[in-house]
């Protein structure tokens, strides 16, 4: 451990750590009142300590700080991205199940915007991901009311000025026309407050629905809405493998030792050559090829291709001639059983007995 770890560490980093909230949450709850430890309110942020023993927030102790993960969450439209409201709104923390226990949201979304919200127990990982310097891009769909002008989409890319805040680069697409409205497609790297919406307004157009799709590498997905899924464990250490070798030790996130090879790996994609699904071929025990006698799924029946086959081949084994000719052979002895001439007229009446019945003075005579 490095002299700095010996001395200690300054609350409001092993706090946020410990995912009580950013550091900034934290100063400003010891300004509020809320920290204290081993039994006196904190007045300044500017302390050292070695251990979570002894801290409590809002009179509750801090417990065990479990590994760093990571949850995506399909947020609500009317919802709000903090743990208290004073007018009791809805919040995205009432939703969530006990056992997740306290988590900090990565960046805000405010109450009308939709979509991907990520959520995690490690405040330094939050700060990670919301870090401008990082680039990690957010992409919306976007629908907006008004005329778009799709050069001035364009200009986005080299970053707009707005009521004196500079804006990065900014890729926005039009995906398509309904009526008045319109959908676009917005993909920012800053993430500053109500950025979308501010440079819509910008060019004239009305936001009336936000949908946050992807935050970097994490994306909404098929998550339905309200619905909360965490990272897998080997997923959240690959994408963000710079995050977790550049991090720091702290004293509320103890060093653990990983095994990737307990990880869930990928089944091998296997190649399915044309036409394999109609080779019904087998070998017996002397090494000669038999058909397949196994029988359709869904109907029960023998393979009709192989049934045929298997027919034909018994009936020449039986008399030693070709289906085909016994079968045209059968049809002319059947024609000549019931009278049919050579060389006669289709359709004609065969010979033989008459059909018509004699009248009934001639059978009298």
């Amino acid at each position: 451990m490095s002299n700095e770890h010996q001395k200690g560490e300054r609350i409001a980093k092993a706090l946020a750590r410990a995912g009580v909230g950013s550091r900034r949450d934290v100063e400003r709850m010891i300004e509020e009142g809320r920290i204290w430890l081993d039994g006196k309110k904190l007045e300044t942020p500017a302390v050292l300590v070695n251990s979570l023993k002894g801290i409590t927030v809002d009179g509750e102790e801090i417990g065990i700080v479990s590994d760093t993960k990571l949850w995506r969450l399909h947020k609500r439209r009317g919802t709000l991205t903090t743990h208290k409201d004073p007018e009791g709104r809805r919040t995205v923390f009432d939703q969530l199940a006990k056992h997740i226990g306290r988590v900090i949201a990565v960046g805000r979304l405010d109450m009308n915007t939709e979509g991907l919200l990520l959520l995690t127990n490690d405040g330094e990982l939050a700060r990670y991901l919301e870090l401008p310097s990082n680039e990690l891009i957010r992409r919306y769909r976007v629908r907006v009311h008004g005329r778009v002008d799709e050069d001035a989409l364009k200009a986005l890319s080299d970053g707009v000025t707005i009521d004196g805040t500079h804006y990065g680069a900014i890729d926005a697409k039009l995906e398509r026309v309904q009526g008045t409205n319109a959908w676009l497609t917005v993909a920012i790297r800053e993430g500053k407050n109500r950025e979308v919406r501010r440079v819509m307004e910008h060019l004239g157009l009305v936001v009336n629905r936000l949908i946050r799709t992807h935050y970097g590498p994490f994306s909404l997905g098929s998550l339905n809405d309200g619905a909360v899924a965490q990272v897998p464990e080997k997923q959240l250490y690959e994408v963000l493998d710079g995050f977790f070798k550049d991090s720091t030790q702290s004293i509320a996130a103890p060093e653990k030792k990983r095994d990737p090879s307990k990880w869930a790996k990928a089944k091998p994609k296997t190649k399915v050559k044309l036409g394999a699904k109609r080779k019904f071929r087998k070998r017996d025990e002397d090494g000669d090829t038999k058909p397949d006698t196994r029988r359709s799924a869904k109907t029960g029946a023998v393979n009709s291709r192989e049934s045929t086959r298997r027919q034909a081949q018994s009936e020449k084994a039986r008399d030693g001639k070709p289906a085909s000719r016994r079968r045209s052979a059968t049809t002319e002895g059947a024609g000549a059983r019931s009278g049919t001439r050579a060389g006669a007229r289709p359709g004609a009446k065969p010979a033989g007995r008459p059909t018509t019945r004699a009248p009934k003075r001639d059978r009298d005579r």
